[in-house]
């Protein structure tokens, strides 16, 4: 009796072709083309949301350096007054400060201003 592999064989090509969706060109629906472009995929995908944390974060900094600079301040003096006054923030809800509430954090920086300027107690 001849054995034929169609049910494994077919759960391994949906899940190839699941993975090249949308791939431009060939390189989503022709088996060859899907398998080397998903296995070039991968290893870039794993290693892209890993970097993606760092991405973000500069993000933030960069809203935060630009709101804290209209106060006249840079990004350093500023996170500095902010652990001199034992503010606790991080820093993805400074950005989200920064960009939804202008008024309060002008009042962080205030608050930062003079974490700075008093003398150091400890």
């Amino acid at each position: 009796m001849r054995i034929t592999y169609s049910v494994p064989r077919h759960k391994r090509k949906k899940r190839i072709f699941k993975l090249s969706k949308g791939y431009y060109g060939n390189k989503s629906n022709r088996l060859r083309m899907a398998i080397q472009q998903v296995k070039k995929s991968l290893p870039t995908a794993y290693v892209h949301r890993k970097d993606k944390k760092g991405d973000t974060r500069q993000l933030w900094i960069t809203r935060i350096n630009a709101a804290v600079r209209e106060e006249g301040m840079s990004y350093s003096k500023f996170m500095n007054g902010l652990k001199k006054a034992d503010i606790t923030i991080n820093r993805k809800m400074l950005s989200e400060i920064a960009i939804r509430d202008p008024h309060s954090f002008t009042q962080i920086a205030e608050l930062a201003k003079a974490a700075l300027k008093s003398p150091k107690t400890s």
